[in-house]
């Protein structure tokens, strides 16, 4: 059941969900090789809780730690740990906080010192998928016009949609009703309307969208070894068109 939220509601969202973008933007400058994904969880996790937030994904569902940290051919939900980022490497960093009983869910792709060609092609492309599909969200557009613009966007360009995970309704609960698919058909699934609140967060692999999950039980990859990339917002559906509570005005956050 899809929960329409309220103004309260909507303005505890907006500090959940500037905090989760202020929480990239703090995180950024660290992002280079030789630093290990633990080394960033930990920077991100005493920055949530010195900002009186929750960082969600700790003990969500048994996930042991704050955020997600997924590498190269990690399509999303990688552990951080002992690895060492490495010159070249992409990295996706997902972030979710919990303000007030509220979430604030988005995630970025970043690259390790200087990025590859075609890597950059990738996390360019996946970046520009998700501005065109936020960009159709209005009240009366349909779900599946989502999923329809990402597909259409990146397909032509070799490029595959992972279909195993989706973006989904937020607010007090982590995951809540409806499932936001980056594939689909114009027209189809359900209209939008305001006061809806979802995220968006296409994943997008460089080659098939095949994927397997590691023994850990979490982290996804993809089967041909490819490249993956990810963008994530949290949007609010409004009277007259969206709103992406994830973003700072006037800050470089995507």
């Amino acid at each position: 059941m899809v929960t329409i939220k309220k103004d309260s509601e909507i303005e505890t969202m907006r500090r959940s969900g500037k905090l989760a973008a202020e929480v990239l933007l703090m995180i950024a400058p660290y992002i280079k090789p030789g630093v290990t994904t633990n080394q960033l969880n930990d920077r991100c996790h005493d920055f949530i809780l010195d900002n009186g937030a929750i960082p969600a994904p700790l003990n969500y569902r048994g996930f042991p730690k704050s955020i997600c940290t997924s590498v190269n051919d990690e399509i999303c939900h990688g552990i951080p740990s002992e690895r060492k980022l490495r010159n070249g490497d992409i990295v996706n960093l997902d972030i979710t906080t919990i303000v007030d009983g509220f979430h604030g869910d988005t995630n970025q792709t970043f690259f390790v010192g200087s990025p590859r060609k075609q890597a950059k092609k990738l996390v360019d492309t996946t970046l520009e998928a998700l501005h065109k599909a936020i960009a159709i969200v209005r009240p009366g557009a349909r779900l599946g016009d989502i999923g329809a613009t990402i597909q259409q966007y990146v397909e032509p360009k070799g490029y595959s949609v992972v279909r195993e995970f989706c973006g989904h309704g937020i607010g007090r609960n982590f995951h809540e009703d409806p499932q936001v698919l980056h594939f689909g058909k114009f027209g189809q699934g359900m209209v939008l309307e305001e006061g809806m609140t979802f995220t968006i967060e296409p994943m997008i692999n460089q080659g098939k969208p095949a994927l397997k999950i590691l023994d850990d039980k979490w982290t996804a990859i993809t089967q041909d070894g490819a490249l993956s990339a990810q963008y994530e917002h949290t949007i609010l559906v409004t009277g007259n068109g969206h709103q992406v509570l994830t973003r700072i005005d006037g800050k470089t956050v995507f």
